[in-house]
C-alpha cells in the first residue's frame, strides 16, 4: 500500500459489498451518469451478470457507451442500455415506463431510485424554486419523481416478486434525512431552507421505503430498502454551487484535496449495491456502510407514512 493510499484509509473507511452471482436479472439504476453512484453500481451490476437499464436526464447513449467502455467483457457490455428519464417531468416518467414494459415487460427485480439533486448548496434562497407543475424542485425531482416512478413500476416487480421470490427498491436518501421534518411533508411549517427541503425530500422516500415493505414484502416479496451512502465525490454539488461565482473556482480550484477525504463514486456506491443484491437481506430498514443504522425520529411514526403514501398514491392517479 502506497503512503498516499494508507493515510487516505485512516480518513476514509469503506464497507465493500459481497460479490453476489445476479446473472439473468434485470435491475433499473435511476441517474447513472458517468462519475456517478448510478453509474458505479450499474457497472458493478452488470459485471456481476445483471441485465441493467440505466436512466440520465440527457444523453443516456453516451452514458451507456461509457459503461461499456469500464466492462471488462464482451457479454456484459450487450446487457446494458441507456434511457432519457427526468424525475421532475410527469411524462418524461410515464414514458420511460411505457418503454421498459414494452422492451422488458416479463420481469423488473430491483429499481435503484438513485437519481437526485441537491440545490442551493449556501441557502441563498428565500423562497422555493418551483417545477412547472408547482412543486418545489428537491421535492418534486427527489421524492415526487421517484415516488412516481416507482409506483408504475409495482406491477411488474410485484410479478417478478411473486415469481422468484425476491424483488427489490433501492432508495438512495442521505443521513440528511434529519434535517426534514414530518411537519413539513404535507404543506411548509417552516421558513424555506434549501437544505430543510432536501431533508424533507429523502425524508420522504425513508417513508415510503417502509410503507413499500409493510404493504408489498409479505404477499408480493417486494423489499424495500434504504440507505445513506457516505460522504462522496461526486458531481451533484457542482449544481449545487452554480453560480456563486468566487466560491464556485475556490471548489473547483480545491477539488483535489475534497476527493482526498471523500469516497470515490466507487466506494459510495457499495451499499446500494449490497440492498440490491445481497440474499435474504432484511427490508425496511436504513442502510449505512452495508450494515443496518439508526435513522431519525421522524421515519418512525407510521401514520406519517401512510397518509404519504395515500396521497402520493392519489397524485400519481391523476
Amino acid at each position: 500500500m502506497s503512503v498516499h493510499d494508507f493515510i487516505r484509509a485512516r480518513f476514509v473507511r469503506t464497507a465493500y459489498a459481497e460479490p453476489v452471482d445476479v446473472t439473468g436479472k434485470t435491475m433499473i439504476v435511476t441517474g447513472a451518469s458517468p462519475g456517478s453512484l448510478g453509474f458505479e453500481t450499474a457497472r458493478t451490476l452488470a459485471s456481476w451478470g445483471a441485465s441493467v437499464v440505466i436512466t440520465t436526464r440527457s444523453n443516456p447513449d453516451a452514458a451507456a457507451d461509457a459503461l461499456r467502455a469500464r466492462l471488462q467483457y464482451a457479454e456484459a457490455c450487450q446487457r446494458v442500455e441507456g434511457q432519457a428519464l427526468d424525475l421532475s417531468y410527469s411524462d418524461s416518467v410515464a414514458s420511460f415506463v411505457r418503454w421498459f414494459v414494452e422492451n422488458h415487460g416479463d420481469r423488473l427485480d430491483v429499481l435503484i431510485n438513485n437519481a437526485g439533486i441537491h440545490l442551493d448548496l449556501l441557502s441563498r434562497w428565500t423562497e422555493p424554486r418551483l417545477t412547472d407543475d408547482g412543486f418545489e424542485i428537491q421535492w418534486r425531482t427527489n421524492y415526487l419523481g421517484s415516488a412516481h416512478l416507482t409506483h408504475l413500476l409495482l406491477p411488474l416487480l410485484e410479478k417478478t416478486g411473486q415469481a422468484t421470490g425476491d424483488a427489490r427498491v433501492v432508495n438512495v436518501v442521505s443521513h440528511l434525512h434529519v434535517k426534514g421534518s414530518n411537519d413539513d411533508l404535507f404543506g411548509r411549517t417552516r421558513p424555506y431552507d434549501s437544505w430543510a427541503a432536501y431533508g424533507n425530500s429523502k425524508l420522504a422516500l425513508m417513508h415510503m421505503t417502509r410503507e413499500l415493505q409493510r404493504r408489498y414484502a409479505e404477499e408480493s416479496h417486494v423489499q424495500a430498502y434504504c440507505l445513506h451512502p457516505g460522504s462522496v465525490f461526486t458531481r451533484v454539488a457542482d449544481k449545487g454551487l452554480e453560480g456563486t461565482g468566487m466560491i464556485e473556482k475556490a471548489r473547483n480550484a480545491l477539488s483535489p484535496v475534497e476527493a482526498f477525504f471523500l469516497k470515490t463514486p466507487e466506494e459510495g456506491a457499495q451499499t446500494q449495491i449490497h440492498c440490491a443484491t445481497y440474499p435474504r437481506l432484511a427490508g425496511g430498514l436504513y442502510y449505512e456502510a452495508c450494515h443496518p443504522a439508526e435513522a431519525g425520529k421522524d421515519v418512525e411514526d407510521t401514520e406519517v407514512a401512510e397518509r404519504l403514501w395515500t396521497e402520493t398514491e392519489a397524485w400519481v392517479a391523476t
